[in-house]
């Protein structure tokens, strides 16, 4: 866990940040990322579904991603694209949806309503010979947020990233 300046990612709180060592190269692991119909594959934690996944992958476009917990509940994230260094570098905003794309209080979902409306998500892509070194930062957590669930539910949809890329 670390804690970043607003000057350091546009956005105040504490930062959850993973690094990953891919089996694939680069471009695949861009591609997967980058990808609606891959995402549904890997977004969500262990035993959770994506049964739906629309990204415009474009500076300024919006992603919708649903996750589908075992009980059945659905939960609803949506961003907007900020940067983009094709190969390298996406920067975007992580928001609670409704099924719309309406950005929604976290309380929707039965969590503190002081959660932030909005978070951000930066995810990098470098090569490692035949691999590829994946970091995700998420950012703007409040300060009395725990980070475990998170820190969880991230590594096991990597997990499922990884097995998608084999």
């Amino acid at each position: 866990m670390a804690t970043m300046s607003k000057q350091a990612t546009g956005i105040e709180g504490k930062v959850l940040v993973i690094e990953r060592i891919f089996d694939a190269p680069r471009e695949r692991v861009w591609k997967a990322w980058t990808d609606a119909e891959s995402a549904k594959r890997w977004w969500g934690p262990k035993d959770f579904t994506a049964p739906f996944s629309r990204i415009d992958f474009r500076v300024g476009g919006t992603y919708l991603l649903c996750m589908r917990a075992p009980d059945g509940k659905d939960y609803w994230s949506t961003g907007v694209y900020k940067e983009i260094e094709p190969m390298e570098r996406i920067v975007a905003t992580d928001s609670f949806a409704d099924e719309k794309g309406n950005v929604v209080s976290a309380a929707h979902y039965g969590m503190s309503p002081d959660f932030p409306l909005e978070l951000e998500v930066t995810v990098t892509f470098e090569d490692r010979g035949d691999k590829t070194a994946f970091t995700l930062h998420h950012a703007g957590l409040p300060p009395e947020e725990n980070l475990d669930d998170m820190r969880t539910g991230w590594n096991q949809s990597l997990d499922k990233f990884a097995d998608i890329l084999k």
